[in-house]
């Protein structure tokens, strides 16, 4: 391959405080100053959007973090102690304005899978500091820069399959069929059900509280939303009235119909500390010892890279959903989350991710900035050492109520009318990323949504002429021009139009301005001479370079 220049990754654009899109109000002020960008308020001004919606984040991230734990065969606490961290820590150092940060189920199977590896639970916790420290180096060495080439079509068919999965998987939680843990997105269960089997097997085990529960959380959620008088109680969410109205509910059971009501398997299972000692105890060292084994690095490695790509997938997914089309740094979100996980490490929480969920959320829930974020970590540490009995007297159903109503937001029908109308190269790679991520998980879902938006990028490729010609039809001497840059992708369309050549034209390819030459290319310019000769063609090539010669621009 001739590269003939060097090529320069431009940096993302920022939206500026000026610009259109960035909610900014005109600059009033003398001398120059820049404007003012009203679309990051102070938390003086913010805090009444922010505080709702860190409750809301709580509410869904308790069960979460309990339920990755648990499925990740880690101490309950460890999800808790990485909720916390991934809240108040990495809220605070992410340059995100909406993301939250914690356990994420898509890492689960690594993390289960390491700790059985080396195990114990402390030797992991040096496989997370390492994984950690290794994100802060790909900060520093800016790979977060791949997280700008992930297609649109993809991350909205992220965001429609991550909605499509929670209603899929909160229906069985919705009706009091527990078996499945809170949060799990993987098509094959712990359990050896899948996401449509548990479906079959929820129906047949219908608990009739949780779904009445259920059936009214959701009517609340939607009348919440729906009626305007009802959204100017800011300061008291849909969701927290939900929880509420939910406990009530079950305890009403216990004396009107002690049959509906709902026990403790179907309520949230928090770990219940008696004394001060026993809060120290949900901290866990980590065995430094580890380090001499390989197998440690290898989690450490894979920690980091999985860890990196979901945490780059969510901020892309979140700042779409951002309503003032904020842009994150994608390096210092990288500088953030290893950050964290290293500290993770060091006190025995599990590894942390940008997760989508409790972003989508917040987001939904009217967040504003960082802080709604930062205030959920906060919020779930005092709620986890104040009031953990009360805590668990929360029916997963109407918790399955909320996550149902955020998966309808983000799998809405307008979204896939929208893909749709964009055309057929937006919308197969918008569906196969959800049906992917659906039958698959999170990370195989976007590839194969990659792979798919790859092909459709190189069918167009492919159609696209390579030698474009820039003399009339009837001119004795015909021209062509090679664009900027030519690659094996265009060898099919340039053989196509030199074997179309008639006997005896006179023919000349123009490669003064193509900047990139694939040597697959120059063989077959090269190579038509000869045919060429044989076909009495005369044959011209200017500004290609020779196959041996140096790297050239057309000489």
């Amino acid at each position: 391959m001739i590269d003939t220049s060097a090529v320069n990754v431009p940096p993302r654009r920022r939206r500026t405080a000026g610009s259109p899109d960035a909610g900014s109000s005109s600059n009033d002020g003398a001398g120059g100053a820049p404007p003012v960008d009203r679309s990051t308020p102070p938390f003086s001004e913010s805090w009444k959007q922010d505080v709702p919606a860190s409750i809301v984040v709580v509410l869904v991230a308790l069960p979460l973090c309990l339920g990755v734990a648990l499925a990740s065969g880690a101490p309950l606490s460890s999800g808790l102690l990485a909720g916390v961290i991934g809240g108040v820590l990495v809220g605070l150092l992410s340059s995100s304005h909406l993301m939250v940060s914690g356990p994420a189920a898509g890492l689960t199977a690594i993390v289960l899978a390491g700790i059985t590896a080396l195990g114990s639970f402390p030797a992991f916790l040096t496989a997370v500091i390492i994984g950690g420290l290794l994100q802060i180096v790909l900060s520093v060495l800016r790979a977060g820069v791949i997280g700008y080439y992930f297609p649109s079509a993809v991350i909205k068919g992220m965001l429609a399959g991550i909605g499509v999965i929670l209603i899929l998987k909160q229906l069985p939680h919705a009706v009091g069929y527990d078996a499945d843990y809170e949060g799990d997105v993987a098509f094959i269960q712990p359990d050896g059900s899948n996401t449509f089997s548990a479906l079959i097997n929820a129906y047949n085990s219908i608990q009739p509280g949780a779904a009445l529960i259920c059936l009214i959380s959701l009517a609340i959620l939607f009348i919440w939303a729906g009626v305007p008088a009802l959204k100017k109680i800011k300061m008291l969410p849909g969701p927290l009235v939900v929880v509420l109205a939910a406990i009530g509910m079950n305890f009403a059971f216990g004396s009107a119909a002690p049959d509906w009501q709902l026990g403790i398997e179907h309520l949230v299972q928090l770990p219940l500390p008696e004394t001060a000692r026993d809060l120290l105890t949900f901290f866990i060292l980590p065995d430094f010892s580890a380090l001499s084994n390989p197998e440690t690095w290898r989690v450490g490695v894979t920690l980091a890279i999985v860890a990196s790509l979901e945490t780059l997938l969510s901020l892309e997914a979140t700042d779409k959903l951002d309503p003032y089309k904020r842009e994150s740094d994608t390096n210092r979100e990288l500088l953030a989350q290893g950050i964290g996980n290293t500290l993770a490490g060091f006190v025995g929480a599990l590894p942390i991710t940008g997760v989508i969920v409790r972003s989508a959320a917040n987001i939904g829930a009217g967040g504003r900035t960082r802080w709604s974020a930062v205030l959920h970590g906060m919020l779930l540490l005092i709620a986890v050492v104040s009031i953990p009995k009360a805590l668990n007297y929360i029916p997963l159903a109407a918790l399955a109520a909320i996550l149902l109503h955020t998966g309808w937001k983000l799998a809405a029908p307008a979204l896939w009318k929208q893909s749709y109308k964009q055309g057929m190269s937006q919308f197969i790679p918008f569906a196969a990323t959800v049906v992917a991520i659906v039958l698959t998980d999170l990370l195989i879902g976007i590839a194969i949504g990659m792979l798919v938006g790859v092909t459709f990028i190189l069918k167009e490729y492919l159609y696209q002429p390579a030698l474009n010609p820039v003399s009339s039809p009837d001119a004795v001497l015909q021209r062509y021009r090679l664009p900027d840059q030519v690659t094996f992708l265009s060898k099919a369309n340039i053989e196509q139009t030199l074997d179309a050549l008639a006997p005896g034209s006179r023919i000349e390819i123009d490669g003064r301005n193509t900047k990139r030459f694939d040597h697959d290319v120059l063989e077959i310019l090269h190579d038509f001479r000869t045919t060429a000769q044989l076909r009495e063609i005369d044959y011209r090539l200017v500004g290609v370079p020779e196959l041996t010669g140096p790297s050239s621009s057309g000489h």
